[in-house]
């Protein structure tokens, strides 16, 4: 077992004596990104403060939101947007949750049907070396010739109205000149049936997290096009979403945890980890999948075409690196941003102070500072800069929201400008 030093500047390793040990019960999907709950559980991180982590598998996002406003689950692997949407009261049985903690960035792709995917090939030309935008932009060709054959409408499918999954492929078909709202169907399909979904031709694409896009790929069914790294390489991904009653009753076990899982974050972004990694989660109470595949993933070698042709991404799966781990209130802003862009809500000053009770990184500072951690000084920052751009170019300003919907030629389900 590969255990990791770092553990060993914990506070109940300091104290020189165990802490009773306290169970905590967290809900998961069985996707990549929920490997620094694994590696928490796996490797000792818990149990060296005290904690025995139960990890609960589920398969869908509704209920993972409705197992914790029950209380079956303390805490569990969300959505960055689920926390947003349950302050502001969106969505049923919304339940207002937050997180302290973020379990990681990355791991997201589009990937569409072989044969849609052959098809923007005939028409665009394109020989499989292309970018993500130059992808979308054939993907529009493609659905403008449908159109005029009068034949129907794409139907794209994401995990959850409120996720990352929902607001990615929405911004990189835009940025296409694509109007999800208008030229295709978007629905939704939990992410271990997106490649069934597929297979049995009741989708032609969909966004999610690995392992799924590449098993659709391996199974011939699927063609991946774009990585969240290509729409934007710091979008947050998957938080800890955790339960105000509990929290409240049990502020020590919170503090306890996040002191684990950040032990374990750093434990997963060693590349020296990976192979145990990679085993531990192909046990079939987590991912399930061959730990070779999920090897490749978290090298982030990427088969993207069923005719072979691999993609290398750069930390196509962050852990803990680059601040991974810190709730920023800039990103819960941009989410919300994205949720008035595509009309889930409209932008209130008011609305502001809820979104913000969604991420709390004053939480995480006050644990992990206390422990000499390298944290961030601030709660927001301008997004989309430098090596961090979006796709379309633009940086998000946290304090101008309105004016940054404005900016959208695409926004609301409304495009006043779908002509290039």
């Amino acid at each position: 077992m590969h255990q990791a030093g770092s553990v060993d500047d914990t506070p109940s390793k300091r104290r020189g004596r165990p802490a009773p040990e306290r169970l905590v019960r967290i809900g998961f999907i069985p996707l990549v990104d929920m490997a620094v709950l694994v590696a928490a559980a796996e490797q000792g991180f818990a149990r060296r403060e005290g904690l025995r982590l139960q990890l609960i598998k589920d398969v869908s996002w509704s209920n993972i939101r409705d197992r914790l406003a029950f209380r079956q689950f303390d805490a569990a692997q969300m959505l960055s947007p689920m926390p947003i949407a349950s302050q502001l009261q969106l969505g049923s049985n919304p339940y207002p949750c937050f997180t302290p903690f973020a379990l990681g960035r990355g791991g997201n792709a589009i990937t569409l049907s072989v044969e849609l995917y052959r098809e923007m090939q005939a028409v665009a030309g394109l020989d499989g070396s292309e970018g993500a935008l130059a992808n979308g932009v054939a993907l529009k060709q493609v659905i403008e010739q449908r159109r005029w054959a009068g034949r129907k409408p794409l139907v794209f499918a994401m995990t959850y109205p409120f996720s990352s999954h929902n607001y990615e492929f929405r911004f990189w078909l835009a940025a296409a000149g694509i109007n999800p709202d208008a030229d295709v169907t978007m629905t939704i399909v939990p992410p271990p049936l997106t490649v069934d979904a597929m297979t049995a031709r009741a989708i032609d694409g969909f966004c999610v997290n690995a392992p799924w896009n590449m098993i659709a790929v391996e199974k011939g069914v699927g063609r991946m096009v774009a990585t969240k790294a290509d729409i934007w390489p710091s979008a947050p991904e998957k938080v800890l979403g955790v339960s105000p009653e509990w929290a409240e009753e049990n502020p020590e076990t919170l503090s306890r945890l996040i002191v684990a899982l950040d032990a374990a974050a750093r434990w997963c972004d060693e590349r020296r980890n990976h192979s145990a990694l990679a085993d531990m989660m192909s046990d079939p109470a987590y991912v399930g999948v061959p730990s070779e595949l999920i090897l490749r993933l978290l090298s982030g070698q990427l088969t993207v075409d069923p005719d072979g042709r691999t993609r290398q991404v750069a930390n196509y799966l962050t852990f803990n690196d680059q601040s991974a781990n810190f709730p920023w209130i800039s990103h819960a802003l941009w989410i919300y941003s994205q949720m008035v862009r595509w009309g889930q809500v409209a932008f209130d000053v008011a609305g502001l102070s809820q979104v913000q009770a969604a991420y709390r990184p004053d939480m995480y500072r006050e644990v992990l500072g206390n422990l000499g951690r390298s944290v961030p000084s601030i709660d927001s920052k301008i997004e989309g800069v430098g090596p961090e751009k979006f796709i379309d170019g633009r940086t998000f300003v946290p304090e101008d929201i309105p004016g940054y919907v404005a900016g959208f030629d695409i926004r609301n389900g409304i495009n006043a400008s779908i002509a290039e």
